[in-house]
């Protein structure tokens, strides 16, 4: 399943680049600038959702280390009432 996520990221951001530069380089025809602005922002979406799922799952099966968190259990303490 990665791998085909990983594909479909590719395929999206190619979607973004190509389809984003036929929004930006259309003369004046709108209707041609919209459907390509609405491809482009689609391949967009896409491509951020695939490239999320892909560092989720990188992390979870130990490729890359997990984000710095910050240790709030001082903050459980202090609202159950223990450092009153």
């Amino acid at each position: 399943m990665p791998k085909l996520i990983a594909i479909l990221n590719v395929i999206a951001w190619s979607g973004f680049w190509a389809f984003g530069y036929l929004a930006l380089s259309a003369d004046g025809q709108s209707g041609q600038m919209t459907t390509a602005a609405i491809l482009a922002a689609l391949g967009a979406a896409v491509g951020i959702w695939a490239y999320l799922k892909l560092v989720r799952h990188s992390e979870a099966i130990g490729y890359a280390k997990k984000p710095n968190r910050a240790d709030r259990t001082h903050l459980e303490q202090d609202y159950d009432g223990e450092n009153q």
